[in-house]
């Protein structure tokens, strides 16, 4: 392998991604991690008593054949599809996703305003649309709108729908015709219209699987979390006390923190970073000793009294991340320092879960619960708020002025998934070698 003075920043799927092509230009990709695993935000944790689980539900349904073949190749071609199971929990009802062609069995008083609602939304021009908040009542109506999905947005974003902009949302929230509203308000019996219709998950050993191989090829620096860059002297210095020199870097760090890092930063940028929020999402993963415990791989909930946003059943995507006969669920509540910091300490809050899956009825006693543990995730969605738009252009532009490459969730800043930020990774790593 050739070695070059490329270095890159995180061994998550982006830093993978950077370092995957490099290793395709026949350059040896070097690699330094803050953790002293790798894997960043779809890390997996494999526990004593035989339950696996990861940093959030992470799954892969890319219809990128080549991105599909990499992974393939990385878990040794062992893995299980799926057509996606998913469903959603609203005061007791468990409705189809997604709910707005999926209404039957709802209070029909909720029901008759949502079509009329959404009759009116489908024939009359709303006006101008300036947050996610007036999209909803533009695409929905507000009855549906503030019902389902403006309550998920203050849990899972943590903040409310007219805090935030619209260039998130992508194929995130389906928009149906009439006849789709109709049908589903008439009959529990609907097509499948979600936006994954079908994922790929290892077989052995959790997501991580799926960037084992990346790690094998790379030359990897665990436990270095960058303290400073100094893009004069091209040197890292690390909280370890090492150093190291590069000439070009590739960093997957989240952007408020990385631009404090660099040596001589303006004050305008590091301001502007700083106003750049993201999620930290606390997982709250609960085994029992029977496995019969949803026939779906994860639940939205919106209920304000219930505490976790979603839920996801991690032996659904493998029946190797539990003891064989049990389940597992793994719950995610949602902070922000921006806009809803976080109380109570995990234990706490493991309390409260446990409250809420006996009140919802998928735990039936705390005597099935065989497992408790905590993962805490101290970045996990980008919110896209109103700050969102002009302190990004101001921390990329200088990026770009200064030739540092960024890529991934927190590098791009953006609502991208698995196969999106490894691709982000490759993008970034082509145009340092191309700069070479």
């Amino acid at each position: 392998m050739k070695q070059t003075g490329i270095r890159i920043l995180g061994a998550g799927c982006a830093g993978f991604g950077a370092a995957h092509h490099l290793y395709e230009q026949g350059i040896e990709p070097i690699i330094y991690e803050a953790r002293e695993n790798y894997g960043g935000h779809t890390s997996t944790f494999v526990y004593g008593d035989g339950f696996i689980f990861d940093e959030g539900p992470h799954i892969s349904f890319t219809k990128n054949e080549r991105i599909q073949k990499l992974f393939a190749e990385s878990c040794g071609g062992d893995f299980k599809a799926f057509p996606a199971n998913v469903n959603n929990y609203w005061k007791g009802h468990w409705i189809k996703h997604p709910a707005q062609v999926n209404l039957a069995g709802l209070p029909q008083d909720l029901i008759v305003n949502c079509i009329k609602d959404f009759i009116h939304a489908q024939n009359n021009e709303f006006g101008e649309i300036t947050n996610y908040h007036d999209w909803l009542h533009a695409a929905f109506g507000p009855t549906f709108g503030d019902t389902f999905p403006a309550e998920y947005t203050k849990k899972y974003h943590t903040t409310e729908a007219k805090n935030l902009t619209t260039d998130w949302l992508g194929p995130r929230l389906y928009q149906p015709d009439m006849d789709e509203v109709l049908n589903g308000a008439l009959s529990k019996e609907t097509k499948d219209v979600h936006y994954i219709p079908n994922f790929r998950y290892p077989t052995e050993g959790g997501f991580i699987s799926y960037l084992d191989m990346f790690a094998k090829r790379s030359t990897l620096h665990l436990d270095h979390r960058v303290t400073e860059i100094d893009m004069d002297a091209n040197t890292l210095s690390f909280a370890n006390g090492n150093t190291a020199g590069f000439e070009q870097l590739i960093s997957s760090i989240p952007l408020p923190v990385l631009i404090p890092m660099i040596k001589g930063a303006p004050q305008e940028v590091k301001d502007a970073a700083a106003l750049l929020s993201c999620s930290q999402a606390l997982m709250v993963n609960i085994g029992l000793n029977r496995a019969d415990v949803s026939d779906n791989h994860w639940t939205y909930f919106y209920d304000e009294d219930i505490c976790f946003s979603r839920l996801s059943f991690p032996h659904m995507f493998s029946d190797r991340t539990a003891p064989e006969g049990c389940g597992a669920i793994q719950a995610e509540i949602y902070f922000s320092e921006k806009w809803r910091p976080m109380t109570g300490t995990p234990e706490e809050w493991t309390e409260r879960v446990i409250e809420d899956l006996l009140r919802v009825g998928l735990v039936k006693s705390r005597d099935e619960i065989i497992h408790k543990s905590t993962i805490y995730a101290l970045w996990g969605n980008v919110i896209f708020d109103q700050d969102r738009p002009r302190c990004l252009k101001i921390v990329h532009d200088y990026l770009k002025d200064i030739e540092l490459a960024y890529c991934g969730r927190y590098g791009d800043w953006a609502y991208i998934w698995t196969d999106e930020s490894f691709l982000s990774g490759e993008r970034a790593a082509n145009m340092v070698v191309k700069g070479l």
